[in-house]
């Protein structure tokens, strides 16, 4: 398969104190068209920032990320917003929804700011709260829906614009276990069934398990990937999210903390 995000020797420094923060450390990984990635790493290993550079929010130090053969990194802040817009869906833990318009004008507002034509706004619209299971919900504003239904009006939402990719952010970090399970069997069948794209980032081995590999990141470096075999099967990846990162300690510590920190 072609490898429709592909992101090469990433660099990412942040400046919060005296010393910059080195938060990704020449991070490559290619995704194939219709592929579900997971990027899996505990809480400051860079995860976030991967997936937030990849969509293009935050501009890239050193590197390069090419999406459907287009180098973002090296497009102007305007020409990579509307990008993001056209070819991207982004969604977050938070839902980021917009609290005053209903769950139809939610789904509809990427193809109502690019002017789309009305008909095929409430077209698409129809068709994504249909398949989401959301048509009940089409008039109710965020507020008078539970999570879940958010963050399904949030992937609907991302999926109006027929994206390369869907970037995933902890889409399930508000959820519940058994909301939760929903999302992530969501993604999969979108993936399975219509060949989207997903390249999702978490903590947990239990969502990180319906994805088809896993890149495990530590400290800003890729150190290993998990390939899920096909199967849902949570203790497997998180016995290999284990393994690798005892590998990746031990080899640490046969090199030193002085190389190591170089």
């Amino acid at each position: 398969m072609d490898a429709i995000l592909q992101i090469r020797d990433v660099h990412k420094y942040y400046s919060t104190g005296a010393e910059p923060v080195h938060a990704l450390r020449g991070v490559s990984l290619d995704v194939p068209q219709g592929q579900f990635a997971a990027i899996m790493g505990s809480s400051g290993s860079g995860k976030s920032t991967l997936l937030h550079l990849s969509g293009g929010l935050d501009p890239v130090d050193e590197g390069h990320i090419v999406i459907e053969g287009r180098d973002i990194t090296s497009m102007s802040d305007h020409n990579r917003t509307v990008f993001r817009r056209r070819r991207l869906g982004v969604v977050f833990q938070a839902y980021n929804l917009l609290p005053t318009l209903t769950a139809r004008e939610n789904v509809g507002l990427p193809l109502l700011v690019d002017r789309a034509p009305m008909a095929e706004i409430q077209s698409k619209t129809d068709r994504l709260l249909d398949l989401f299971e959301l048509t009940h919900r089409a008039d109710h504003r965020p507020d008078a829906m539970s999570g879940g239904e958010q963050q399904r009006v949030a992937i609907a939402r991302a999926l109006m614009n027929d994206p390369a990719v869907i970037l995933a952010d902890e889409p399930t970090g508000n959820l519940d276990s058994a909301n939760a399970e929903k999302i992530w069997e969501l993604l999969r069948t979108l993936v399975r069934e219509q060949g989207t794209t997903v390249l999702m980032v978490t903590h947990e081995a239990a969502g990180a398990s319906y994805a088809d590999v896993v890149h495990v990141l530590r400290d800003g470096q890729l150190i290993g990937s998990i390939d899920s075999g096909g199967q849902v099967d949570t203790q497997h990846v998180a016995g290999e999210y284990l393994r690798i990162n005892t590998s990746q300690a031990t080899a640490g510590d046969q090199v030193g903390v002085g190389e190591a920190g170089d």
